[in-house]
């Protein structure tokens, strides 16, 4: 299963400023989610209890 890693309140305040600050048109979605590090967490698969 994997688990979404969400950046803080903080950081998402900072880019905020950073974007508004900047006359750039937006980046993409994949490009946000990278300079946050919001980025899925791979977890490791659960054991099998099935087999006991």
């Amino acid at each position: 299963m994997d688990k979404v890693k969400q950046p803080s309140k903080e950081q998402v305040r900072q880019y905020m400023e950073q974007r508004r600050a900047a006359n750039d048109p937006p980046p993409s979605m994949d490009e946000i989610r990278r300079q946050l590090g919001w980025q899925l967490v791979v977890l490791p698969p659960l054991p099998d209890w099935k087999a006991a």
